[in-house]
């Protein structure tokens, strides 16, 4: 039992009780006080040649190895970090020695591995070393761990009173010329612990921030007590040295207490042969744990092959230089065809790939891929495969990972996410993989035991205004004049949506301001040791934020850089030329040739040293603007600010905001997220998700009947879309033809000259609609068809069909003038944009500058969704996006309805630009607000109307009579004692009702248009 306080002494008796001396001890030798002991090292050959002599190996031969080991020990002109990675080597692997002339060489272990019982486990206490030459000085580490005479651990105890930390740097000092340094050669696990702190560990030269503290399940009470018990009973500690040490580019590590458990948990499947799931959170070393399986498995299965597949390019290179500097040699696949040779060679233990060389997306690709294996073309894959796949929850859970079943049928698949299965992601991820391998290791876990830092959050608005409402109409009639209402209902859907608002260059230099002003006033970003990063909405958004900073003439015009997946190409230049003006495409090219030509590189050398730089010299890249790549994935850079002007949720949102959450250095206490786009509640909601236990109890039950009943569900869906689609077309004309289709959906000689015009629109409207749903539910069948029941012929006519259906839309479209060539319009949309929305300058609008994410999270938690209004069930982010689609939707869709209220350009950009200010303000104030437009944009009006209009068709009759309110009411009474039963459609009967309207509307024009209106309304 320790007492507060008590001496060190006491501490470090306690603790040789634990480990050699007491009746309950740990199974370790006492060998003794060796303060006073001549000639100390970390190869005693005292113990080392009896435990070699018992283990059957010829004197000679002992002696010749022991040599060889020492002489490994000694450090002559080599560096610690690589004398250190010989020795374990040796170490693990054993030493050839060659008996005698002509004889075979023999291959003596230091230590048996596979039995720990048969080995020497020694402790000495007070190891006095001397330094190793005249300029050093002589240390004493307070206890040497050996193992058959080998010193692999060194510890260094305080009292309770004293911090570990002293005990740590203690270690260190030891670690330097001027000290003990060539001791540590053979040292795999340091040691620093007292009773109020319990254990630290690292390995050597293993900076203070990053020695790690154990964490496991124990009864026993004290804390170094029980850290002591759980790393160094004799089974556990060569476990630890054996298979949990990696040599990583100058770098040892050794396993967290999360990869340790997660290897140990998986390697229990593999040996069942069940796939999983291994979530780790962002930033707590994924990559590492697939090494150390990776490497297990090779070791302990013969024919053990790893294929590890990514899904970006940047993370498979990263793949190829983690597991490369670790030791384990990979053949990174380079090709499809590269890729099958490398599945059919042996000898390529380790394999790493994109999933896309698993085909493409265009149909039967990927059979043929299947075809040519199956046909020994490239040769049939070799061996016992485990398949790790990287963010198991992107693209590889859809088809092509299904294709890689195929390709590799017997094999066993892992998949590795920062992230956990949203519930979305559940089924899919289920039927790949299988459930969560191990216990997860969640964000505010890895937060609590220091392995990344927390974040705090700051939301900063950018108030927006439309100068000139007049203008903006004018502009946009002048350049639409002569489309049919439904094309310019498509450019208004393309452009009038609140991402178009809020790209507006105004704003962005604005975020581009507010950038700069943080590199001159924030201390880590000042002093030139933090750096930030820029995620913006698009790649011409980068661009244009790119070509601010250089333009700005402030510190950051040189020491930014763009990374995106652009790569400059002919071919993105191909059709973009109207001659009106410069499109997004076009900009984006001459933005980035004029770099690349001004640099003399091209894209791939110019962000190999931008990143270079951000990681190595941060005060000479202070900036990476980036779009999507970069946020996830191996070895991705770390930053200390992230500016997010960019819609985010769930995984991406997560991932990116963890690209700041690394340590990295003492003066970095958090990572801070800077959020221009009101993504709090997604980040609220994300983080959430992140540390609770709502997704761990995914198990194989879920997934019983999953598969089957979406199948089904698919094939009934294809059915009902397909005899939707044969309705519309029946009313045709045989032989239903190009001419008659034509005849039916469109008005060949003009709108104006048609008086079906108005019908055929609607029509048209459902040609589109169930064109595209007998497209996407034959897309779902054809993913698995014999699961929905459908033959090979069936699949064929069906595709067939589908072709023929997308061919009569595109042809319907443009015949009928509602097509709309929206790169002619682009750089008019886009000058009109830049021209009339300005921005004012940023505000703070969140202040929880004292506050960790965590903390606000845990605080404030899921209770925030109490919030919303009741009628607003669900994920805020999602209603909210919903909702905005529809908005949309409803432009397009009820644009005959009410012209008026739906052409106004400038209308349509305030109301974007109101509701942005209003989601500014209050959330949940703003959800309501976009639930009262939708009900206003299905009703068809505005608000605002004379008591006596009342109904639907009256409002729209107002707003379309130059709001003649007499005048509405008039129409309204005309229509409802004139129109009979069934008039729609019956020329009779709309004739008879066109000529009492020409009463009061005397004007043909404007009685071609009410009557059109009054058509498309159902309440008449």
């Amino acid at each position: 039992m320790s007492e507060i306080g008590e001496p060190e002494r006491k501490t470090q008796e306690r603790m040789l009780d634990l480990l050699a001396r007491g009746p309950d001890n740990l199974g370790w030798d006492y060998l003794g006080d060796w303060h006073k002991r001549a000639g100390n090292a970390n190869v005693e050959e005292e113990y080392l040649r009896p435990w070699l002599l018992s283990r059957k190996y010829d004197p000679d031969v002992v002696t010749k190895a022991i040599a060889e080991l020492k002489r490994a020990a000694r450090m002559d002109g080599v560096k610690l970090y690589e004398a250190n990675m010989a020795f374990y080597e040796m170490l693990r692997f054993g030493v050839q020695v060659t008996p005698g002339p002509g004889e075979a060489p023999v291959t003596v272990q230091f230590v048996d591995w596979s039995d720990p019982a048969a080995n020497h486990m020694g402790v000495a206490e007070e190891v006095a070393i001397e330094g190793k030459d005249a300029k050093a000085y002589n240390k004493r580490p307070d206890l040497v761990l050996y193992v058959n005479g080998i010193a692999l651990g060194v510890v260094e105890l305080k009292k309770s009173t004293v911090g570990v930390g002293e005990g740590i740097r203690q270690t260190l000092d030891n670690q330097r010329p001027e000290f003990i340094r060539h001791f540590f050669t053979t040292v795999q696990f340091t040691y620093a612990g007292n009773d109020s702190e319990g254990l630290r560990y690292g390995a050597i030269q293993t900076p203070q921030p990053y020695w790690l503290a154990w964490k496991e399940d124990s009864e026993i009470i004290n804390r170094l007590d029980r850290d002591v018990t759980q790393m160094m009973a004799p089974a556990r500690f060569l476990e630890l040295v054996h298979d949990f040490i990696l040599f990583d580019a100058g770098i040892k590590k050794i396993a967290r207490p999360n990869q340790y458990f997660a290897v140990k948990a998986a390697r229990e499947r593999v040996r069942g042969r069940k796939g999983g799931i291994i979530w780790q959170t962002q930033g707590s070393g994924k990559s590492l744990i697939m090494v150390m399986l990776a490497r297990w498995i090779r070791e302990t299965l013969p024919d053990g092959r790893i294929l590890v597949i990514t899904d970006r390019k940047e993370l498979d290179e990263q793949i190829e230089m983690v597991f490369g500097n670790t030791g384990d040699k990979v053949r990174r696949a380079k090709s499809g065809a590269d890729l099958l040779a490398a599945l059919g060679d042996p000898t390529d233990r380790v394999v790493s790939s994109l999933v896309h060389k698993f085909g493409k997306r265009e149909e039967g690709e990927l059979d043929e891929l299947i075809a040519s294996i199956q046909t020994s073309k490239h040769g049939a894959p070799v061996g016992d495969f485990y398949v790790f796949i990287d963010e198991a929850h992107r693209t590889q859970s859809g088809k092509l990972a299904k294709a890689m079943r195929q390709i590799l049928p017997d094999a066993m698949f892992i998949g590795f996410t920062g992230t956990p299965l949203l519930q979305s992601d559940k089924s899919t991820s289920l039927e790949v993989f299988g459930p969560y391998i191990g216990k997860p290791y969640r964000f505010d876990e890895a937060v609590e035991d220091k392995v990344v830092l927390d974040l705090r959050y700051e939301a900063r608005d950018i108030d927006q205004r439309v100068s000139s409402p007049k203008k903006i109409d004018e502009w946009f009639e002048a350049k639409t004049k002569g489309l049919t209402p439904v094309a310019k209902a498509t450019l208004k859907q393309r452009w009038g949506t609140l991402q178009r608002v809020l790209s507006s260059k105004d704003r962005l230099d604005q975020i581009a301001k507010d950038i700069i002003m943080d590199m001159e006033l924030k201390p880590r970003l000042k002093a030139g040791r933090g750096n930030a990063m820029l995620v913006a909405g698009s790649i011409p958004e980068a661009c244009k934020f790119f070509k601010i900073f250089r333009n700005s003439g402030s510190d950051l015009a040189k020491k930014c850089a763009i990374v995106t997946s652009y790569k400059r190409s002919a071919s993105e230049l191909t059709g973009e030329e109207a001659g009106m003006g410069e499109t997004d495409k076009q900009y984006v090219y001459k933005v980035y040739d004029q770099l690349m030509t001004e640099l003399g590189v091209d894209e791939e050398a110019y962000e190999e040293e931008a990143l270079r730089k951000f990681r190595k010299e941060p005060a000479q890249m202070k900036l990476l603007i980036v779009v999507s790549r970069l946020l996830t994935g191996f070895d991705a850079p770390t930053a200390t600010y992230i500016y997010i002007d960019k819609q985010m949720r769930d995984h991406g949102l997560f991932q990116a905001i963890c690209r700041v959450n690394r340590l990295d250095g003492v003066d970095k206490d958090y990572g801070y997220v800077v959020d221009y786009k009101d993504l709090f509640k997604n980040i609220e909601n994300a983080v959430d998700d992140y540390t609770s236990e709502a997704f761990d109890t995914f198990d194989a039950e879920d997934v019983k009947g999953l598969i089957s009943n979406r199948a089904e569900k698919a094939g009934d869906d294809l059915n009902s879309a397909r005899d939707a689609w044969f309705a519309l077309l029946d009313p045709v004309e045989q032989p239903k033809g190009d001419d008659e289709i034509y005849d039916y959906f469109s008005s060949p000689h003009g709108i104006e000259n048609d008086p079906d015009a108005d019908e055929k629109a609607r029509r048209r409207q459902a040609l589109y609609k169930l064109s595209g749903s007998y497209a996407r539910t034959f897309a779902s069948v054809a993913e698995d068809p014999a699961a929905s029941g459908v033959n090979d012929l069936e699949l064929a006519q069906y595709r067939n069909e589908v072709e023929r259906a997308l061919a009569i839309r595109d042809a319907v479209r443009l015949h009928s003038g509602d097509a709309v060539d929206l790169k002619l319009f682009e750089p008019a949309m886009r000058h009109l944009i830049d021209s009339y929305i300005k921005a004012e300058d940023s505000e703070v609008i969140s202040h929880l500058d004292d506050i960790s994410l965590i903390d606000l999270i845990v605080s404030k938690g899921a209770a925030a969704a109490d919030d919303l209004p009741p009628n607003l069930g669900g994920k805020r982010e999602n209603v909210a996006e919903a909702i905005e689609n529809n908005v949309r939707r409803l432009i397009i869709d009820e644009t005959p309805v009410n012209p008026k209220f739906y052409e106004r350009m400038s209308a349509l950009l305030s109301d974007l630009v109101q509701k942005r200010r209003d989601d500014a303000i209050e959330y949940a104030e703003y959800l309501e607000k976009i639930a009262e437009l939708v009900k206003q944009a299905k009703a068809g009006h505005g608000v605002d109307y004379p008591a006596t209009i009342s109904t639907v068709g009256q409002k729209s009759l107002f707003d379309n009579l130059s709001q003649n309110e007499n005048l509405a009411l008039e129409i309204d009474q005309l229509i409802r004692d004139t129109a009979q039963a069934g008039w729609r459609g019956n020329k009779m009967k709309e004739r008879m009702l066109k000529r009492r309207l020409s009463e009061p509307l005397t004007d043909e024009s404007t009685l071609k248009r009410i009557f059109d209106i009054v058509r498309s309304n159902d309440e008449y």
